[in-house]
């Protein structure tokens, strides 16, 4: 791509030499046409009224500056977009975890929250995966489908699963150097309750499918001679 050339900006007015002009202050009058711009304007040039100027700071900066750069945060004008969930993946379907405690057992997909996260679960009787948040990263969708229509999952949202702010503990002097036991989180009997119904209405739609429930017990994981790109799940 060829360089733009820069056009050169000619006088109205050339200079035929050194302080002389080739027309004079009455040609040059005649010729911008400020006589046409004068008889508009009953004989005087317009005037533009001045912009107001900006009002003065109340305080004066400072005279002298902090040695360290001081990083003022940088405004965040992000608005984040719902994320979208994957063809393959509708309500129902059964899914193989890839990462996490849970990696290589087969859940089922319940419905996606709002913060994009999947809600699934193994069921917790059949496999041992509780109802639980998982990226759609870091699953594989299978073509296996399972009926959730009797299975009510609308109390559960992000809040369900935030945990609790815990405030810390200050040692005392005498307890400094103890060790102290640590205390285990006891999961609460509302969400043992909430997973229990959620697993009876997704049971029955399991064992009405003979192998369903063998298939969601097993753990899926690759073996000698086994080649993934051609896999079908």
């Amino acid at each position: 791509m060829a360089p733009k050339q820069s056009t050169r900006k000619v006088s109205r007015n050339p200079e035929l030499m050194r302080g002389i002009r080739k027309y004079s202050r009455s040609q040059m009058y005649h010729k911008r046409g400020i006589w046409a711009i004068k008889a508009k304007n009953g004989g005087v040039l317009p005037r533009h009224d001045p912009k107001p100027k900006p009002q003065a700071p109340a305080q004066k900066p400072p005279k002298f500056y902090p040695a360290d750069d001081v990083k003022k945060p940088l405004i965040n004008k992000h608005k984040p977009k719902p994320t979208k969930l994957r063809a393959s993946i509708t309500p129902g379907t059964v899914l193989i975890l890839l990462a996490g405690r849970f990696k290589g057992k087969r859940v089922v997909f319940l419905k996606q929250l709002p913060s994009g996260l999947l809600l699934v679960t193994g069921p917790f009787k059949i496999n041992g995966v509780p109802l639980k948040r998982v990226n759609q990263s870091y699953v594989i969708g299978t073509s296996t489908k399972v009926d959730v229509s009797a299975v009510n999952v609308d109390k559960f949202d992000d809040k369900y699963f935030a945990k609790e702010a815990q405030e810390k503990k200050k040692k005392g002097e005498g307890e400094f150097f103890e060790a102290e036991k640590e205390e285990k989180n006891v999961l609460p009997q509302e969400k043992k309750d909430d997973q229990k119904t959620v697993d009876s209405a997704l049971v029955k739609a399991i064992e009405s499918v003979p192998d369903l429930k063998a298939y969601l017990g097993a753990r899926f994981s690759l073996k000698a001679g086994m080649k993934p790109h051609e896999l079908v799940f």
